[in-house]
């Protein structure tokens, strides 16, 4: 790139000639750096997708493959539990259970896994959704969770919105199961669900007074078999909260939790208003 010398400022139009031939060098030098950059961007972003594409696709394989012997391990432990159980000493029948344990615990990892790869292909058929209507279906398909429990549900108002009725209705689902899950130790549960108005987005909340977390952790809450609580304080594949977040990114939304350990926990999504 060449510059303007002090002799050529004696000429005025020799001058701006000189600027304008600097200035449509630098305008092709930038425009040939934008246009690598772009390609750049465009090859990695090829990379990513076909990557992303490779790894739901084995993914996908791999959990399907598991299902046959899977059933057939579950189904023989069913059948020997039944027919030899009562033969065997107490050591045998405590290992036939686990064994049994272990095999239908594998088996909702694979479902949840399955249901995870699929939401990546599947599509969003978008409509009003009364939200209201969606979250009284599934307290009621959770009503045996209340069972023998003192739960306080709180409904604030709620707004209808716009999305894929059945993949919003699994997002509600899984939230609120786990507010159920994570209070069960308390003698008096209390969960929260309703939402406020931003300026761009409706966001909604669940929210409960149950184990809560860690926030040091937050950033491995979404992730896929990331757990923050052990299996033997509370069950669960570690896939749920990954299967929301796809949900709630697919409808162009976002989603975060706030927690304070053994003072429960409150879980944000915002859907475009």
């Amino acid at each position: 790139m060449s510059f303007v010398s002090p002799s050529d400022l004696q000429d005025p139009e020799e001058t701006i000639r000189l600027l304008q031939e600097e200035l449509a060098e630098t305008n092709r030098e930038v425009l040939a750096l934008t246009l690598e950059l772009e390609k750049r961007v465009e090859q990695r972003t090829a990379e990513l997708a076909a990557a992303n594409k490779e790894l739901e696709a084995f993914s996908y394989s791999i959990s399907h493959d598991l299902r046959a012997p899977l059933r057939h391990i579950d189904g023989f432990g069913q059948l020997l539990r039944e027919r030899y159980g009562e033969q065997l000493p107490p050591p045998a029948q405590a290992l036939l259970d686990k064994v049994c344990n272990s095999a239908q615990h594998l088996g909702h990892l694979i479902d949840d896994l399955l249901n995870f790869s699929r939401l990546s292909r599947q599509p969003i058929n978008k409509r009003t959704v009364n939200t209201v209507s969606l979250v009284q279906q599934v307290l009621d398909e959770l009503q045996g969770e209340r069972e023998g429990r003192q739960v306080d549900i709180r409904v604030g108002e709620l707004p209808d919105c716009c999305g894929d009725l059945t993949l919003l209705k699994q997002v509600f689902f899984n939230l609120i199961s786990n507010a159920f899950k994570f209070t069960r130790k308390r003698e008096l549960a209390t969960i929260d669900i309703g939402y406020y108005q931003e300026p761009k987005d409706l966001v909604f909340f669940i929210s409960d007074n149950g184990a809560g977390f860690d926030m040091s952790y937050a950033a491995k809450l979404f992730g896929v078999f990331q757990r923050l609580h052990s299996a033997d304080q509370f069950e669960g594949t570690g896939v749920g909260l990954s299967i929301v977040q796809r949900i709630i990114h697919r409808h162009g939304g976002r989603i975060w939790a706030k927690a304070e350990v053994n003072k429960g926990a409150t879980f944000f999504f915002t859907l475009p208003n």
